[in-house]
């Protein structure tokens, strides 16, 4: 049975057990103030509001296994690919909320799941880029987006937007309307990492398409980890451009060499990366 708890009183704890997964709610402090573990799946309802510096800390039995991890009843459910046993995931404020469905972790009821992951998720095939969980700077659950860039260091311009599952081109800024932003740089670049090999064949771009605002680019480098390239060619469009590529075994995949259109704006961006495929075998 699914062990489900919500305020745990300041100074108490609750022991992780390492064989569980669990979900922690901890303040500033590191005090926790809702707990839920289950050796196969723990539901958290958490009936408080959330304060600066909270967090939730999640606890996966072992390393190198698929998760299904929800953070919020606001947002979708992420299948994961842990490298570590903790995740800590840090509860947005102020700018930092800005990419961000505003219903998420508002109110005083919330609803936080965590479990192992089936093996019908995990086999099937699928768009193997999403990941609504990722984190700047995080190396432990992937898929994982970073950049050499993210305009003015801002939250809706970060690499992890291209990966949230939003492929809402037609302005920017605040959600819906996030994307990876290159703050005008020519050398921008754009690297997704699986954290395990896996097998691709189709990839499709969201370039943002807030016109006469944006420009666009025309062209661009895909490169893989097997030390192979494909270069795509893209047009003026709202919609996704998609490419077959095939490749097998990959554990990540950079974008660069972005060439803008001929066009007076300097604003090309990224809404959003899906790569279509199924789990590879380990090199």
């Amino acid at each position: 049975m699914t062990l489900i708890a919500s305020w745990v009183p300041a100074g108490e704890t609750e022991e992780t057990a390492d064989n569980s997964v669990s979900i922690r709610v901890l303040d500033w402090l590191g005090r926790t103030k809702a707990f839920a573990q289950d050796a196969e799946e723990a539901v958290l309802a958490f009936e408080d509001v959330y304060e600066e510096g909270d967090t939730i800390r999640f606890h996966f039995p072992e390393r190198e296994k698929f998760y299904t991890v929800r953070a919020d009843d606001a947002m979708d459910e992420s299948l994961v690919y842990m490298t570590e046993k903790e995740l800590t995931y840090d509860i947005p404020f102020h700018e930092k909320k800005f990419s961000y469905n505003p219903k998420c972790f508002t109110g005083k009821r919330h609803y936080l799941t965590c479990r192992r992951a089936a093996d019908y998720e995990t086999g099937a095939y699928r768009n193997l880029a999403k990941n609504v969980m990722d984190q700047h700077g995080d190396r432990g659950c992937y898929p994982h987006a970073s950049a050499n860039v993210e305009t003015r260091g801002e939250s809706v311009f970060a690499a992890r937007n291209a990966i949230d599952g939003v492929a809402a081109t037609l302005s920017h800024g605040s959600w819906p309307y996030e994307s990876w932003g290159i703050n005008r740089r020519d050398d921008a670049e754009f690297l997704l990492e699986f954290g395990r090999p896996v097998d691709v064949d189709r990839i499709r771009l969201w370039t943002r398409a807030d016109f006469p605002h944006d420009n666009w680019w025309v062209r661009a480098t895909l490169t893989f980890s097997d030390g192979t390239a494909e270069i795509v060619e893209m047009e003026k469009s709202e919609k996704a451009h998609s490419f077959s590529v095939v490749r097998k075994g990959i554990t990540w995949v950079r974008l660069s060499e972005l060439i803008k259109a001929d066009d007076p704006s300097p604003f090309p961006a990224l809404t959003q990366i899906e790569v279509y495929g199924t789990e590879g075998h380990k090199l």
